[in-house]
Order: C-alpha cells, then structure tokens, then sequence
C-alpha cells in the first residue's frame, strides 16, 4: 500500500488559534459532557450538540469521523439562533460552556475564561513568532518543540502564566535555547539524594565544599527576591555564579530541558501554572523520583530482555537548598537529572517525540504522514510494529510488576529507522508512575510517609490511570493520525490493537482487566475539562466511560 493524501489531514485554514481553540473546547465538551449525556450526534457531514441547560444548539463540520467519538472538525462551530446557523467564536463557546458546567455541576469558576483566553493567546503569538519558521537541525530536538496547540482533550492545553513577553524566550515552540542560572551552595544547605555526576559535570563549583545547582532563569527571576535567599547569598552560603554553561532546548513540559552534547535532562522547578499546574518539584516528588529509579531501572533491565529495546531514562539524583527548612526555596530550587536518549539507541535509530508524530495539526517532520513517506507507505505495518513495541512493556510493568507507568503521548520517545519504521520505545518522566502497594510493600516500608503515599495507587485507579494514558490519551491518537491519511482503514487499526492485547493477554495468563476490554467494557477518559473546572489538582482526576472499539462483534461490525 502506498500513502495517498486524502485530504483528510487539517489545512493551513484550520490551524489557527481561534478555530483550534474552539475545536478543542468542543472535543472536551462532547467527550465528558454530551455524549455521555446522549445529547450529541453526527448528521449530514456535521457534529451537532445540544445544550440543554442553556438551550443552546451548536454544529461544526466533522471532516472524519471517529469509531471512539474523537471526531476531526473542520471550520467555525455555529450556533442555531432561532432563524439561521451563525459563526460562534471561540470566547463565546467558551462562555456557553461554562454556563452550562456551572449549571450541571453547581460549582462557578470565575477564572476558567482567562485560562481558556492564556491558552489561545498562547497559540496566537506562537503562531506569530514562527513565521518564516526554520526547523532545527536535530530531529529529536525539532520533534520536542512542534507541538503549536497542544492537548486536544484538555479545555486549557497552553494556558501559562504571565503574557507573552514572560516565556516567549523560554518556549518551546519558539525553539528558544539558553543557558542556565548557576548557584553554588555551601555544602551543610545542600539537600540531595543519588547520583549527582551529570548535574556536576555542567559547571565546576567556584570553591570546595560547595554543591552546584542549576535553576531556570525564569524561575531565579521569579525567586531571586525571596528575603531568606537574599540572606543566604549576602552570607556566603548560596553564592550566585551567574548565566553560565552549555545552552539547554526546552521540552515539550516547557520545565524540563535538554543538553544534546552532555545528553542530559534537567527537570527544573518553575513557578508557572502550565495547563492545570504549577510546575515545581514538591518536596516528596525530589525523593519520590529517585526511589521510583531504585524501583524500576531493575523492572526495565528484565523487560529489555524480553521486548528489545525497551528503556525507562533513568532519574538518579535530585539537588535543592535547605535554608531552614523553607518550602519556598527547597521546592522552587529543586533540580531532578534525567539520563539522555543516546545511551539507549541502537545505531543508526532516530529518536522523536510520540506527541509530534501523533500531532494532528502537522507542524513537525516527525509527523506520522512524514515517516510513511519514507518507507513503502503501509500504514498497517507501521502500525503493527509500534504496537509490538509501546503495548507488552507497559502492559508486563502493571501486571507482573505492580508498576504504574504514564506513557501518555509527552512521555514517550519513539525510536525510528532511516525508513520511518518504528525500532524502539523509550518512557520518561517518573513524576507520574504509581506503584501498587501489595506488589511492593517492603519497598514502600523504608520511605518516609510524605514521600511513600503520593507514590501509591490501588488496584483500580491504578488500572485507570494505565488504561488512560496507554490507551485512550496515546494508542487512539497515533491511531488518528493513521486514520486521518486513510479513514477506511480505522476498523482494521483497532482489530490490530485487539490482536496486541489479545496476545499479550493470552501469554500472560489474561488478566481480567485485558478480558473485559476485550469484551468491550468502555475504556476511561480523564476528564480534563471537569477537573479544571472543579479546580483540583491533577492526581484528583475522574474518569468518564468511553465507548470501546475493541470487542470482535464491534469491529466487525464497523467493517461492513
């Protein structure tokens, strides 16, 4: 089979920020409001939904539909005022929605508006910035910054505090690059755990018996006035070395950034809401990630073993400074290492960003319809062999090990050869693996009781989370973009990933939870936009029923 452009894929037209944002607002809405609430459909090339709370009809063109209810827009979303569809823009949906989400859920969010408007205002002036945009050398780099719009079921998927002229230096998507603030830190107010030689190895400390931390330059903006950190730099104890070192790439997480000679990640804090979070390592995640290291560098030394090529980047070591104890400054000076990609590629693979490849609005070569191209253009093998490689991996941490991976679409690194076809699969980011406590009771037993909850889920939400971001926030978007490139071919992606699951399931003594996806018990959607309107933290968040497409007589049915 050879790729054939089939139109399906989003033009030049449909991505802006006013028409993305409000495409994005819809697909959250739909997903945890009226489709569960049978007050959606698709008729006559249209997606149309009722509000009926606020007696509100609404329609946009659907340019492909989806067998899950991810539908693709295309075009302004319209509004039935009594006589006539008339064009809504993306503030006015905004506002609908929010109406009739105070209306459901009895709870006002006075501040939901401005985050939406943060987010478009976010796309608009990267949108701006990268006119005439030249993509940068490293495709893994180039991969890392692509993603112009975000999250597309996240109601806020670029939202970030200050205005443009705060983080336009600092961006990702503006393929922004520079060098770190420096702080030397008198060794008795260091606080540190694990393996510190990559952190080190960036610049030299000015003095023995000093530890050298590394701080984004936004965040010692944002700090530098704090009266117990001025204290201690006019004491001597924290001496600040200036913007020193090796320039860093942000990531597509904007905190964590990348030095491609060093091969080193540095999650640093930063006291910026991005989407729904303030982006600071808390005191139990700077020791929670290097006892997670200790946990699953063995896991992932066996399951390489078995699924070849399969690796977890190592988090071996945090630093911060204890100025007496105070959070302000532990948190927000808080540096996690994070192992590179090379050491685990094999020659001649190439790794990219699994969000960029998944992207639907193609701003990136690592694009999937880019890697098709490269080799004989069938979908279905490329297909096959991603999910040789992302499925068993995740799948054997949960059910053999008791760990909860987050392999959501920024938490992977897709390896590819010259000929765009998938070799490896790389996880990241321990911030968001769980473990379950009966599997590793002894292990939990030796952490501190700040530090070993917020490791932990039980069995079901355990379950949840894997599902989730494997599932339904990674495998149906990959397969999206699949599908946009050849939409008859859906049905025969999906039967795919039943075969994967079925296989892996039947080796693996077929866990429960496997079986009943099989049988097509609904898969769980976080509910992004109900969880930002409730305004709780993100390790509160629910999950809605999604209508599954993995049961033999669904997929049957959707090929005839």
């Amino acid at each position: 089979m050879t790729l054939v452009s089939t139109g399906l894929v989003a033009d030049a037209s449909t991505r802006t920020a006013d028409v993305v944002t409000a495409h994005t607002l819809l697909n959250c809405f739909v997903r945890e409001v009226s489709a569960p609430e049978r007050q959606a459909t698709v008729a006559d090339g249209h997606l149309l939904v009722r509000m009926p709370r606020r007696d509100v009809r609404l329609r946009v063109v659907v340019r492909r539909v989806s067998l899950i209810g991810a539908h693709r827009f295309s075009g302004v979303v319209q509004r039935w005022d009594g006589a006539a569809w008339v064009p809504v823009g993306w503030r006015e949906l905004a506002g609908y929605i929010g109406d009739e989400l105070e209306l459901r859920t009895g709870v006002g969010n006075e501040e939901f508006l401005g985050q939406v408007a943060d987010s478009h205002e976010t796309i608009r002036a990267v949108l701006d910035h990268r006119a005439g945009w030249v993509p940068h050398s490293d495709a893994f780099v180039e991969s890392e910054q692509s993603l112009v719009f975000g999250h597309r079921f996240h109601p806020t998927p670029k939202a970030r505090t200050g205005g443009a002229g705060q983080w336009l230096e600092y961006g990702p998507e503006t393929g922004s690059s520079f060098p770190l603030r420096y702080l030397a830190v008198r060794s008795e107010f260091v606080r540190e755990e694990g393996d510190l030689s990559l952190l080190d190895a960036l610049l030299p400390a000015p003095a023995p018996g000093f530890g050298v931390l590394a701080v984004h330059p936004w965040q010692y903006r944002m700090l530098s006035g704090l009266q117990v950190l001025r204290e201690a730099i006019s004491r001597g104890d924290v001496i600040d070395a200036g913007i020193a070192g090796p320039g860093f790439w942000p990531t597509a997480s904007v905190r964590t950034l990348y030095e491609p000679d060093g091969d080193v990640f540095l999650k640093l804090s930063l006291n910026v809401r991005l989407t729904n979070c303030v982006r600071k390592n808390a005191g139990y995640e700077l020791s929670g990630a290097v006892a997670l290291n200790r946990l699953v560098q063995p896991m992932f030394a066996e399951l390489a073993t078995r699924f070849s090529g399969c690796a977890m980047l190592a988090e071996p070591g945090y630093r911060s400074v204890d100025l007496g104890g105070d959070v302000a400054v532990l948190e927000g000076l808080g540096v996690i290492v994070r192992s590179g990609v090379r050491t685990h590629l094999r020659p001649g693979v190439t790794p990219l960003l699994a969000a960029a490849i998944a992207d639907e609005y193609p701003t990136s070569t690592a694009q999937v319809r880019h890697l098709l191209t490269r080799g004989d253009g069938n979908p279905l093998a490329w297909w096959d062999a991603y999910l040789g490689l992302l499925l068993p991996p995740v799948l054997a941490a949960y059910f053999e090990y008791g760990v909860v991976l987050e392999p959501h679409l920024q938490n992977v690194i897709v390896g590819v050869e010259a000929d765009g076809m998938p070799a490896q699969v790389l996880f990241r980011d321990l911030e968001g693996t769980k473990i379950l406590p009966d599997h590793h009771h002894h292990a939990l037993a030796e952490l501190a009781a700040d530090v070993r909850e917020p490791l932990t889920y039980d069995t079901e939400r355990g379950w949840n989370r894997v599902a989730y971001c494997l599932l339904v926030n990674h495998v149906s978007e990959m397969l999206s973009a699949l599908a946009d490139l050849h939409p008859a071919l859906e049905p025969a992606l999906w039967t795919l990933v039943r075969d994967h699951l079925h296989t892996y399931a039947s080796q693996n003594g077929n866990p429960l939870q496997l079986r009943a996806l099989l049988y097509g018990v609904p898969l769980p959607a976080k509910t992004n936009l109900l969880l930002r309107w409730t305004r709780r933290a993100d390790r509160h968040a629910g999950y809605m029923p999604l209508p599954s497409p993995l049961s033999e007589d669904f997929l049957q049915e959707a090929t005839r």
